[in-house]
């Protein structure tokens, strides 16, 4: 069994759009703004990776709570300046062990996303 995707509800497709691409990095797989009942658009890193699934549904949008999304990311420290040079809010990089780095920013839904670099 294969993990295909997360589905998330946004009251905002576009502002949560810019998130993940611009912030998180991952691009467009599959674009459904037009053909669905409601606007669904897929996000991924690649084409064969796990999705974040986003449906906009402003009467029922994901209110951030017990949710969190981790991302691999090749440099912690490089990524975590990066964010807060475009003046978002972000936990201390945490260190568990020598060979594992990460950090927490909250999407525009609330969902905690962890940049990670494990290596």
């Amino acid at each position: 069994m294969k993990m295909v995707h997360v589905t998330i509800n946004t009251s905002d497709l576009e502002k949560s759009l810019e998130f993940y691409q611009e912030i998180i990095g991952l691009s467009i797989q599959t674009d459904l703004r037009k053909t669905a009942g409601r606007p669904i658009v897929f996000l991924a890193d690649g084409v064969e990776d796990v999705c974040v699934e986003l449906i906009e549904n402003p009467e029922q949008p994901y209110h951030g709570d017990g949710l969190s999304i981790g991302f691999h990311v090749d440099d912690v420290d490089a990524a975590y300046v990066r964010l807060q040079e475009k003046g978002l809010t972000l936990s201390p990089v945490i260190s568990p062990n020598p060979h594992t780095k990460f950090f927490f920013v909250d999407s525009p839904e609330g969902v905690r996303i962890q940049l990670i670099f494990e290596g």
